[in-house]
């Protein structure tokens, strides 16, 4: 019996690639750097990184400077880093925003009698900040961010810690994601039932249950 949907949050949930891409070009002109390139060379740099902090080599933070001090070419302090950062931060945040088939699921799940849980590769307190600004918090029952935990996605103590959390068996939950590895493989392989969110169609050959919006999920 399926007790609980667990959804990731950033790109699906929430459009943060979209936001981080519209936030870059202003923060990125600001210090000389143009181009068509410069969202896809911003999106590398941040990958990169990124991996970094979830593989636990580095700080939430130290990614952060590590990004800026590879996106503008600088060999700058830590409090200088931090301070170019907080520029691309500001517009990054102010561009925040919730799919418009986010909400309107949330409500359907809780409806059908089920629990809204969001697990997230992340650092709690920036993922409650973005649960909080666009306005997805009361629509969610309980927030593991993997900052809070041993291991990010897809290890499978991540998705197990998580049903831990929430007071059920892997075997009574469904994750709901955009990453085929993080969303889908992971879970599955720790005892969940999961869906992939491909809005852009970008694994037309995954022989997994997938869907394109998350108005099209069932249970």
């Amino acid at each position: 019996m399926l007790r609980a949907i667990i959804f990731d949050l950033d790109d699906t949930l929430v459009d943060q690639a979209g936001a981080a891409r519209r936030a870059v070009v202003g923060w990125a002109a600001d210090h000389g750097i143009t181009g068509i390139d410069v969202a896809d060379r911003w999106e590398a740099v941040s990958d990169t990184h990124y991996r970094r902090y979830q593989s636990r080599e580095l700080g939430f933070q130290d990614q952060r400077r590590a990004r800026a001090r590879e996106f503008l070419g600088v060999d700058v302090t830590d409090a200088e880093a931090d301070a170019l950062f907080a520029g691309y931060l500001e517009r990054y945040e102010a561009q925040w925003a919730a799919f418009d088939d986010a909400r309107p699921t949330l409500r359907r799940v809780r409806e059908g009698g089920l629990r809204t849980v969001v697990l997230t590769n992340g650092d709690d307190t920036h993922q409650r900040l973005k649960l909080g600004l666009t306005g997805l918090a009361s629509e969610v029952d309980l927030l593991v961010s993997t900052s809070t935990l041993p291991a990010s996605k897809p290890d499978p103590c991540a998705y197990q810690l998580t049903c831990e959390r929430a007071g059920i068996p892997p075997a009574e939950a469904l994750m709901v994601g955009n990453s085929l590895a993080h969303d889908v493989l992971g879970p599955i392989e720790a005892g969940l039932a999961a869906v992939l969110l491909d809005r852009h169609d970008a694994h037309p050959e995954a022989a997994v249950c997938r869907i394109d919006t998350l108005h099209d999920l069932q249970w």
